[in-house]
């Protein structure tokens, strides 16, 4: 036997009031009367906030044994209300980008917006503070004959400010990325939503992550805030491998670098990265950097970089330098250093007049913005913008020459779906000087600038690289894509202007080992014919541990 269900019927004083009434949609079928008439309560709410203040149940009478009907009088509509409030309690900035009528006593507002605001208007109240506070209107009357008025009250509630911050699951994260990068301290004004917004950028550090959403304990005296992280293998070991045919012995050539990059071992944030590099013009580089985010607790960061460059038996140049950052958010940093560059001409006889003993001291300005994807393994950084430039004066034999020299990089990738992606590239270096030595000036090209040619084989006074690719990924471990590079460079010594370009494809694999990468590229000049053994293969192997 099915239960009987109680019908309900809502009309108004006339038909244009009972128009209203049904277009607020209210439910018409129950299961019991306590249910019906909880309905028409609800009903009698809604007309208020459409400015029925004065809406009265007439009757609620039984039609027959599943059938109610009542009967509402709207009375007449109200579309203002003045809201008095205390401007010891409420910001009058906060209310201003409410209502475009503020006074030193009361705002003015629609009454159909009325709700929102009272929750726009909390919401602030618990963000300063006072997560218990909670608003309601008082003394609701009416003003005139089209607008009411009523008063603005906040319950008392003690404002609290955070006292403790415990981690837990990674108890050693560094102290003062609480403080510094998250922005979250002690003493300051507890607000919940402001700790869940900056705890989001965790996913911008390599070596932590969260593992839930913050929680907080609230207790008479005290507000303690937890937060649930855990540490992440962030340590990174590149290889590289690369190899092409020697144009002039048509023998095959190899060269290849190790990029090993530890980061918080120490758990102080700090990251420590040691580059070996050797290529087949019998060019080798040793590169060293350290890097101490927040030293002594406070905002600044140090980094220290030698880097040892030797040309055959021509030249070596020795680079030192030290910075001072300041992490201006959680993607954001910039910094001031000094940078210290000596080269030595290691040649007996002195064969070439831009090959000299020199030394440089130059005073540089850089910034860098990196926006992580941590939720794509195979390409977790989305976007970077960096740039370094540095002004001061070489000295050799006994001359002293004002320089100024540059670099900058920066990528894009392009989501067009989860599948499809377009990657762009530019990045370049140049020195702005009167006269030019050969072992001052800057090399490029191979894997990490114009694809298709021998690493740093090709020298400039000026250069600008464009790495485009297209990727394909045929799931989260596998994409295949295609190149193109072009790049532009001058040379003052040997007056060269030219544009290159390389084309090629290749894949990537995210194995145990780590993301195996395979590029095969040919690289050209402008009026130079495609030739299949000019043809570059790129292999590298990148892992975390």
């Amino acid at each position: 036997m099915n239960a009987q269900h109680l019908n309900l019927i809502i009309k108004g004083s006339d038909s244009l009031e009972t128009i209203v009434i049904d277009s607020l949609n209210y439910k018409k079928k129950f299961s019991d009367f306590k249910s019906l008439k909880s309905e028409i309560e609800s009903l009698h709410l809604k007309l208020q906030k459409l400015g029925y203040i004065e809406n009265k149940l007439i009757s609620n009478a039984k039609k027959n044994d599943s059938i109610y009907v009542a009967k509402f009088s709207l009375n007449k509509k109200y579309y203002t209300i003045y809201i008095y409030y205390d401007k010891n309690l409420f910001s009058k900035e906060i209310l201003e980008s409410i209502s475009d009528k503020v006074t030193t006593e009361y705002f003015i507002t629609t009454i159909l917006k009325t709700e929102d605001i009272l929750n726009y208007i909390n919401s602030k109240i618990v963000d300063d503070g006072q997560p218990f506070a909670s608003l309601k209107l008082v003394n609701l009357k009416k003003k005139d004959d089209t607008n009411i008025q009523a008063e603005l009250i906040i319950s008392e509630d003690k404002k609290r400010s955070i006292d403790n911050i415990i981690v837990k699951g990674y108890e050693n994260f560094p102290k003062s990325y609480l403080k510094h990068f998250l922005k979250i301290r002690n003493k300051d004004a507890f607000s919940l939503n402001y700790i869940k917004d900056k705890t989001e950028a965790l996913n911008s550090l390599p070596f932590a992550s969260q593992i839930k959403p913050p929680e907080i304990l609230f207790t008479k005296d005290s507000t303690t805030v937890y937060l649930y992280l855990e540490k992440t293998k962030s340590n990174n070991f590149d290889g590289f491998l690369g190899f092409g045919t020697n144009e002039t012995t048509n023998k095959i050539e190899f060269d290849g670098y190790l990029n090993l990059n530890l980061i918080n071992n120490l758990n102080y944030g700090e990251s420590f990265n040691l580059v070996y590099k050797s290529d087949e013009n019998e060019q080798k580089t040793f590169e060293v950097n350290f890097n101490l985010p927040y030293i002594f607790g406070s905002a600044i960061g140090t980094e220290f970089a030698l880097n040892i460059f030797k040309k055959d038996s021509t030249f070596t140049t020795v680079n030192q330098s030290a910075n001072l950052f300041y992490q201006i958010n959680d993607k954001q940093k910039i910094g001031l250093g000094i940078e210290g560059i000596q080269s030595n001409n290691l040649l007996d006889d002195n064969l070439t007049e831009t090959i000299q003993d020199y030394n440089s001291v130059f005073y540089n300005l850089n910034y860098e913005y990196i926006k992580i994807q941590k939720y794509n393994l195979l390409f977790p950084i989305n976007f970077v913008f960096a740039f370094r430039i540095g002004l001061g004066n070489r000295n050799f034999e006994s001359t002293s020459e004002k320089q100024m020299l540059f670099n900058f990089n920066t990528f894009k990738i392009f989501n067009l779906n989860t599948k499809n992606s377009i990657y762009l590239r530019i990045n370049g270096a140049g020195i702005n000087s009167d006269n030019f030595l050969t072992n001052e000036l800057v090399r490029f090209g191979g894997i990490k600038s114009i694809r298709g040619f021998e690493e740093n084989s090709l020298i400039a006074s000026l250069y600008s690289v464009l790495n485009t690719e297209y990727r394909y990924q045929l799931n989260n471990n596998i994409y295949i894509h295609t190149i193109f590079d072009a790049t532009y460079f001058e040379n003052e010594i040997t007056k060269t202007k030219e544009k290159l370009f390389a084309f090629g494809l290749g894949f990537g694999i995210n194995t145990k080992a780590g993301l195996l990468k395979f590029n095969y590229a040919n690289g050209k000049s402008k009026n130079q014919k495609f030739k299949l053994s000019d043809s570059k293969i790129h292999l590298s192997l990148s892992t975390i541990f």
